[in-house]
């Protein structure tokens, strides 16, 4: 399935902003420049810049124009509001990156591990655990859990690839919300075999489930990170309210 004009220039936009052709705090063109160089509606364009203000790129101005807010971050920036597989993350980052399938499996979910993933009890799952090596280091234990009947075909190989990229290019699944829990945890002795903790007994946990466009969840996933390499961010805007007299 092609994707929509306004996500090819989001995307051109995006990239062009983190490689630093806009600069913080200048910018950008004019939307008449900008349908100019894309040879499209000014409709498009303001799709375009309304998904870069929603994830903290940019902010329009009145009478001014779009003011460029991103700024590269010293650690690596995970996002919170929006939804990235590893892949587009560690891409954004420019990390030399490695993923070390070390379990695939398929299983019938029991009593507890069906409240805490929110899928049914017996519902048939791809349970994978990722090792995720960034320039070098193990830093990110991913526990992912994939309703086998919504994620057909699923494989180790794709696993070590991008399980992102075959549900939305292979069965052309949507990926509209997640919904994530970011906690602070005492290591494993998992975490510790297999992650470079170095002095740190504790970790950053994100867990989430990932709902599809009919609504229906068919991931959960809990990733362990090393918490001295991440920083996580996210944009929040302030709702205008009535003030009181």
């Amino acid at each position: 399935m092609p994707k929509a004009k306004y996500d090819e220039i989001y995307q051109h936009l995006k990239g062009e902003i983190e490689a630093g052709a806009y600069a913080y705090g200048s910018l950008l063109p004019s939307e008449n420049t900008l349908n100019t160089q894309y040879g499209c509606a000014r409709n498009t364009i303001r799709r375009a810049l309304a998904v870069l203000g929603e994830e903290g790129y940019v902010q329009p101005i009145h009478g001014k124009g779009v003011r460029v807010l991103y700024q590269p971050a010293e650690r690596a920036s995970f996002t919170v509001g929006g939804i990235e597989s590893f892949q587009e993350t560690a891409q954004r980052n420019r990390f030399q990156v490695v993923t070390k399938v070390i379990q695939f499996m398929v299983r019938p979910l029991d009593g507890p591990l069906a409240r805490v993933s929110g899928f049914p009890v017996g519902e048939e799952v791809y349970q994978i655990r990722r090792v995720r090596y960034l320039d070098g280091k193990p830093l990110i234990l991913d526990i992912n859990f994939f309703r086998k009947a919504l994620v057909p075909g699923l494989t180790a190989e794709i696993a070590g690839r991008s399980v992102y990229a075959y549900i939305e290019r292979e069965l052309g699944m949507q990926i509209i919300t997640s919904k994530r829990t970011i906690t602070v945890e005492h290591a494993t002795e998992e975490d510790e075999q297999l992650l470079a903790l170095e002095d740190y007994n504790c970790l950053a946990v994100v867990s989430g489930q990932t709902f599809n466009a009919d609504g229906i969840q068919f991931e959960y996933t809990q990733s362990r990170r090393q918490p001295d390499y991440f920083s996580f961010h996210d944009t929040a805007i302030r709702k205008k309210k009535e003030l009181p007299l």
